[in-house]
């Protein structure tokens, strides 16, 4: 039987803060007290406030938010923007007070927060409050501007925190511990610290957030991408570390039969597909062709395109013949076209993100993904298309990726670096022959299946996108001109040999049929020379036979006695036979 620890664990409350609550394991240590700390615009205010009216929609717990430095009226208004419906909370919910001081009123020793603790306190007792926000606390720190009257005051709100029980969130001022340790102690009071940046790097604005402390408790200390949208803040989690999602043999067409064929069957459903190459190469045509089949299945499908239009896109895939407005038409196929420059990397993705949600898509087509490399050097944004990626990759969604690559390389590396994580890498190139530029398409790689190796030329034509087979000549892969005059002068050398073949044959023929006249007269003057035997043999025996007869007819004629034939008995005498046709 396993002791129980000394020490409870430590209880929290959740943010509602999307990947927040992720990367701190439940949100913030309950009936303690959290610092954020972040320079202007960076969210603190936001932040905070959203906790609170999370807390209120969700949970139904009521809150208190204390402004030092901004005017209740100027928060609410502004916070307008995200939707949250403040005037309706701030009738059950929430309680906002304005805490701003006159540096006439704060005085160096006569100046203490006895009494507002007190009206608070109050408040949380008529509201049940659970929550409270101190926003802007280094304007009061600046205000009193004595080390001990700082310290004295901040330990007051802590441990008026701790009887009271409230989960209590502090905003700080990043620029006020810059240049000065006059305020670092805060840090080490509270139980929470959360640090947030905002930095513009080659032109777009970056957020991030990274928990610094957590007392207590495990978390993630990674610097996370945040992002400002209708419902608030949003942090990008990485998600677990280890990766699991379901994987599955089912194979979809790419849209190009022999593509299939060369992948033994078409893309896994699933993976993730590259397909990089120079421009021109024909990259968007095969991602039209791939949206086209997935709607042509009934597959709902998303097209993603940077910097180009919807009806360009579809104009300029018609005059290949790939129809996408059918499929528009349908509602099967939403076409998403966005402009490269303006949002940072990560407000792209979490638009991107939002779309995928609405649309529900089971295939997808970003086109050009290296659209977005110019915005990949900022650290904290450096994996964001991964993050992405991964993302549909465990909603099982098939993704088909264009990448724009500079010349004829197909180096294991892009401007977004994803076809080192891409489960099938497709590229296109040129070949220049003979003054003549052709378009060429290999596999790079397939994970998970066999696939061919040959180069094959993709052509394209009004009525559609085809692959050549592959032709050798000399050693060499031919296509267009090269590949026609090859096969023109193999066609010519095919017909002279067929007709010096048939000049063979006729020849051969001739030389048999005389053979074969030969052979008749050889035939004929043996059938004579027969003939012409017969007609001895029976003119020889007809003679023979007419002496004998006439011989008969002169004996019948004289009366004659038949001819008497000597012959010699055993003992060798003489004895005569009569032979009545003839003496023997």
């Amino acid at each position: 039987m396993k002791s129980k620890s000394p020490h409870p664990p430590v209880t929290k409350v959740l943010t509602g803060i999307e990947g927040f609550d992720e990367i701190t394991d439940g949100g913030l240590p309950r009936a303690r007290s959290t610092l954020v700390i972040g320079g202007p615009g960076c969210g603190k205010t936001v932040f905070a406030l959203q906790s609170l009216v999370n807390g209120a929609h969700r949970a139904k717990e009521a809150g208190i938010f204390v402004a030092f430095e901004e005017s209740t009226a100027q928060i609410i208004a502004n916070a307008a923007t995200f939707g949250w419906d403040l005037p309706a909370l701030i009738k059950k919910k929430l309680f906002f007070m304005d805490a701003q001081l006159s540096p006439d009123v704060v005085k160096s020793g006569e100046f203490d927060l006895v009494g507002m603790l007190a009206m608070i306190r109050a408040k949380a007792t008529e509201l049940q409050a659970t929550r409270i926000v101190f926003d802007g606390i280094d304007v009061l720190l600046g205000l009193l501007d004595d080390p001990v009257a700082e310290r004295r005051e901040l330990y007051r709100i802590r441990d008026w925190l701790i009887e009271t029980g409230l989960t209590g969130i502090i905003t700080q001022k990043a620029a006020a511990l810059e240049g000065s340790h006059r305020y670092n102690y805060l840090q080490f009071m509270v139980d929470c610290v959360v640090v947030l940046r905002h930095q513009v790097i080659d032109g777009s604005a970056f957020r991030n957030l990274r928990v610094m402390k957590y007392r207590g408790s495990g978390f993630a200390a990674d610097e996370f991408p945040i992002t400002l949208t209708a419902d608030g803040l949003r942090l990008t989690n990485r998600g677990p570390t280890e990766l699991t999602y379901d994987v599955t043999d089912e194979r979809i067409s790419s849209g190009l039969p022999r593509l299939d064929h060369m992948l033994h069957g078409g893309y896994h459903r699933g993976s993730n597909v590259l397909i990089s190459g120079a421009p021109g190469t024909a990259k968007s045509t095969l991602a039209g062709l791939f949206a086209d089949a997935a709607c042509t299945r009934g597959e709902r499908t998303l097209y993603v395109s940077f910097d180009e239009g919807p009806a360009q896109i579809v104009r300029n895939l018609r005059s290949v013949g790939i129809q996408l407005a059918p499929h528009q038409k349908s509602g099967l196929l939403k076409l998403y076209s966005t402009r490269t420059r303006g949002p940072n990397v990560e407000d792209q993705f979490g638009e991107l993100r939002a779309q995928v949600r609405t649309h529900r898509p089971t295939c997808l087509v970003i086109d050009p993904l290296s659209a977005l490399s110019t915005k990949m050097a900022h650290l904290a944004s450096a994996d964001a298309a991964q993050q992405f990626l991964d993302f549909l990759k465990a909603e099982g969604i098939t993704v088909v990726n264009t990448s724009l690559m500079d010349g004829l390389s197909t180096d294991e590396a892009t401007a977004t670096g994803i076809s080192t994580i891409a489960d099938t890498w497709i590229h296109l190139s040129y070949v220049v022959q003979d003054g003549e530029r052709n378009r060429a398409l290999t596999i790079v790689k397939s994970r998970g299946t066999g696939h061919s190796n040959q180069v094959r030329e993709l052509k394209l034509a009004d009525d559609g996108v085809t692959l050549a087979d592959v032709f050798v000549a000399q050693g060499k892969v031919l296509m267009g001109v090269a590949r026609w005059e090859w096969e023109q002068d193999e066609r010519a050398t095919k017909k002279r040999a067929q007709v010096a073949a048939e000049l063979k044959r006729l020849q051969l023929q001739l030389s048999q049929a005389e053979a074969a006249a030969r052979l008749q007269v050889i035939k004929t003057e043996m059938e004579a020379r027969t003939a012409e035997i017969e007609v001895l043999a029976l003119a020889t025996g007809t003679a023979s036979r007419l002496v004998a007869t006439d011989r008969e007819v002169l004996r019948t004629m004289r009366h004659a006695d038949d001819e008497v034939a000597v012959a010699k008995n055993a003992a060798g005498k003489k004895v005569a036979s009569i032979d009545r046709g003839r003496a023997v």
